[in-house]
């Protein structure tokens, strides 16, 4: 991306973003690392402008873990930008989907990097994805990432994946699995942020999902694409040709050529309307049912399935706690993390 192209899109984002509202910039690839003098120029940009408000403005970067020094974390400590890891899982998952041009794997290099970035990121926030040949080793991603230390694990299913009934099926077990794991967690005094379980209890303490939590692509949420290109979403960018999502294009103005089809309060399928659990449920989310619908307002068997599993997981986890006495207050306040930063104080007292 030019930075021509940079300076239109953060003139874009801070004459348009509600002043309400925070302002979220991510910045995303392919690997974003490999281009990282474009983003330190970038983030001065984003830093300089005249509508930046540092109380206002989140900036994040995530990566495949592939790359981390010193001038690295001194950006990101010094400027303020959150910084992720992807890493589905330990050696036999992880080396099967992200491998290096050559065919090797990349779990040993990631796995370095993790550790690193753990003493200087005590939060480090590490997004695993599971596709349907590793969805029953969910489990086994937790204990991996939680062995290396991280206490902040987001679980991602591959939207983009061809999903059986057969997997759909396993679920409920295998989120029941996370669930009783993240609650041994909370009883050793070690608790984790792990997002299928979490998200949810948030959810469901909360009464549902709010409004500025609902999807809003191509209303709140944008996506530019090094063309200038805009899209409703990041997922959605793909190729970038221009055709297939895209809603306009930041060298032609500020004026979209068209509006995102999507709903952001209701899901078309008529089985939605009638479900108990849909307040709690994410049908609302477009690209994911795009992916596997192609149609951004009809849900796919797979993610009705998925969400169902989470739900319920999330209330059997909710009720174990309540009888055990445990303290969810912080899930009230749409704040799990806190618990995790409890911990990590602790830790460096010691």
């Amino acid at each position: 991306m030019s930075l021509a192209t940079a300076k239109k899109i953060l003139d874009f984002i801070f004459e348009n973003t509600p002043k309400n509202e925070k302002i979220d910039i991510g910045f995303f690839g392919g690997e974003p690392l490999l281009e990282f003098d474009l983003l330190r120029d970038i983030t001065a940009l984003i830093q300089k402008h005249k509508g930046f408000d540092p109380d206002r403005v989140i900036l994040s970067a995530v990566t495949n873990g592939t790359v981390f020094s010193k001038k690295l974390k001194d950006f990101f400590v010094t400027k303020n930008v959150g910084f992720g890891i992807s890493c589905d899982g330990p050696p036999f998952i992880q080396d099967a989907f992200r491998r290096f041009p050559d065919g090797s794997g990349s779990s040993e290099i990631v796995e370095r990097n993790i550790r690193k970035a753990l003493k200087f990121f005590p939060f480090l926030p590490v997004n695993a994805v599971y596709s349907p040949e590793n969805v029953q080793f969910l489990p086994d991603v937790v204990d991996f990432l939680s062995s290396l230390g991280v206490k902040n694990i987001y679980l991602n299913n591959n939207i983009s994946a061809q999903w059986t009934k057969k997997d759909a099926d396993m679920l409920p077990q295998v989120y029941d699995r996370i669930g009783k794991m993240y609650l041994h967690f909370y009883r050793q005094g070690k608790p984790r942020h792990i997002s299928l379980i979490d998200n949810k209890i948030v959810v469901i303490l909360r009464g549902g999902y709010q409004p500025l939590e609902r999807c809003r692509m191509g209303t709140g949420e944008f996506a530019f694409a090094p063309s200038g290109n805009i899209y409703p979403c990041e997922r959605l960018i793909g190729s970038d040709d221009g055709k297939t999502h895209c809603i306009g294009n930041i060298n032609d103005g500020f004026v979209l050529k068209k509006t995102c089809e999507n709903s952001s309060n209701a899901a078309a399928n008529s089985e939605c309307q009638t479900c108990g659990l849909k307040q709690y449920c994410m049908n609302w989310c477009g690209c994911t049912n795009y992916f596997s619908t192609r149609n951004y307002n009809l849900v796919g068997p797979f993610i009705c399935a998925s969400e169902k599993a989470a739900i319920r997981s999330a209330f059997r986890v909710i009720k174990n706690a309540a009888d055990e006495g445990l303290n969810f207050s912080e899930h009230l306040a749409g704040t799990p993390l806190m618990s995790i930063i409890g911990e990590v104080i602790e830790e460096n007292k010691q």
